[in-house]
């Protein structure tokens, strides 16, 4: 069964995640202890050889060897390669689960377009759907371990409901060497035709929405899980992240091993004084539990569980774990709400009256006590309703949008540096005509070309510059060097 948290952690409060720790069924405890286990107890063989059994000069020739794989394991993109992976692998294991054909879509349009309150309108709406869930039931067999062990023979599938004996023995009599998955949807299709010849479907809109739409998009999801099942990760995708991580842990077991400090890397205890003689020397602390490659064992190693084939549920979610699909639910689900939907609830609709607030200009639904304080907040207009405009009445003012307007308007300042500069400051706005990287003849402030090929009168067409000059008063124009 999968296993649910969301309402555990539904509020962000202290040791709200911590709790999740405990569980063990679905948590990498499970999934990692066997390996674990022998992890540790490979490490501990290591170690004991190294402190009781090997020789003074046998010691020295394994710690060159441990600091060898020490410095080779670091070597190992191993958080690059899991990381690819996994994201690979879950983005995936998503996308498997949007893939499961769910007929709710599906019977809505065959509720509002297959007419008839007599017994052959009813038998025409069952019958299309339970070809759809039918259709379901044969390719989930096909990539569910759960599913085919509930229906190991179309023996089983006649006896649950989901065919007739007549229905089978036409699935059986087609021969074909790939999967028929695929059949029912063809006979859905065709009783869909038929009902629009006898009039049971109304129009050709509502044909083209029940086919192309609708039972199209149940079919290409069908053929979808089953190429997800057909096509997996590429192998050597696979080989790859796993031979990464047990050359990791390899090394690992005997580069990680405390043994004597190098020659020459060791430092003494203190500081010496004047005539004092040199204390014995310190290496790295000697532990005999080492706690952080533990810890990574537990994080890589539980990556590569999770990514795996080998592993639970990311890789193949249609297996028997505890975080895999519940197929045989969503079975059970999708049989009764669609036969619910095109039965019982076929024209069954209450009385149609008016609402509550039918004589009122504002409605305000109630609150509970609880939840009252969250009527005072108030509601998201849209992020530019806060901005703070100007408060010069002109720049609010509606003009005809000229060239010569706006090439007179000064430019937009910036906020923080119009502080600085002061209201008059000119615009810090950088230009590529400022270091000459223009197209065409620079423009100079101090010539003036009319445009004569844009046509109208020369003197509406002078540049930028000269209009400034030309409208700047007195005062400006004594301010200039």
């Amino acid at each position: 069964m999968t296993v649910s948290y969301t309402l555990k952690v539904a509020e962000a409060r202290f040791g709200g995640f911590s709790g999740l720790l405990l569980r063990w069924r679905g948590s990498i405890y499970k999934l990692l202890y066997k390996e674990f286990l022998l992890f540790i107890v490979l490490y501990a063989l290591l170690s004991i050889t190294y402190r009781l059994l090997l020789t003074q000069e046998q010691r020295l020739v394994y710690a060159q060897v441990a600091r060898y794989c020490n410095r080779s394991a670091d070597l190992i993109p191993l958080s690059f390669v899991l990381g690819f992976y996994v994201t690979l692998v879950v983005n995936r294991w998503w996308a498997q689960y949007t893939s499961i054909p769910l007929p709710d879509q599906l019977m809505c349009v065959i509720s509002a377009s297959v007419h008839g309150l007599d017994q052959h309108g009813r038998l025409l709406r069952r019958t299309l759907v339970r070809y759809a869930n039918l259709a379901s039931v044969l390719v989930l067999r096909s990539v569910s371990t759960r599913v085919l062990k509930r229906f190991p023979t179309m023996e089983h599938v006649v006896d649950a409901g989901f065919m007739s004996q007549e229905e089978r023995k036409k699935f059986e009599s087609l021969k074909s060497d790939f999967n028929k998955y695929w059949v029912p949807c063809v006979w859905f299709t065709n009783l869909a035709a038929r009902a629009r010849r006898d009039g049971r479907i109304r129009d050709d809109i509502a044909l083209c929405l029940l086919l192309e739409v609708r039972a199209e998009q149940y079919r290409a999801k069908c053929s979808m899980l089953f190429h997800y099942d057909w096509i997996s990760i590429p192998l050597v995708y696979t080989q790859v992240v796993t031979i990464a991580v047990y050359s990791f842990f390899a090394l690992s077991l005997v580069g990680r091993q405390f043994v004597e400090p190098e020659a020459g890397a060791a430092k003494p205890r203190e500081p010496l004084e004047p005539g004092q003689e040199p204390g014995p020397a310190l290496g790295d602390l000697d532990m005999y539990v080492p706690l952080t490659t533990l810890l990574q064992f537990f994080f890589y190693a539980g990556w590569l569980k999770v990514g795996t084939s080998g592993g639970r549920t990311d890789h193949q979610p249609f297996g028997e774990d505890d975080d895999d699909f519940e197929t045989n639910q969503l079975i059970d689900r999708n049989l009764q709400v669609s036969l619910l939907s095109v039965d019982d609830m076929y024209q069954n609709l209450p009385p149609v009256e008016k609402d509550l607030y039918w004589d009122e200009g504002s409605v305000q639904p109630p609150y509970t006590v609880a939840t009252v304080a969250e009527s005072l907040k108030p509601s998201f207009l849209g992020s530019t309703f806060n901005l703070r405009m100007s408060d010069d009445p002109e720049q609010s003012l509606q003009v005809e949008a000229t060239p010569a307007l706006a090439r007179r308007v000064p430019a937009t300042q910036t906020p923080l540096l119009s502080r600085v500069l002061g209201a008059g400051a000119p615009s810090p706005a950088v230009s590529l005509r400022n270091f000459g990287w223009t197209r065409g003849p620079p423009r100079t402030p101090h010539l003036l070309r009319p445009r004569a090929e844009e046509g109208g009168d020369p003197e509406d067409c002078i540049e930028e510059a000269d209009c400034t000059e030309e409208e700047a008063g007195p005062e400006d124009q004594a301010q200039e060097p």
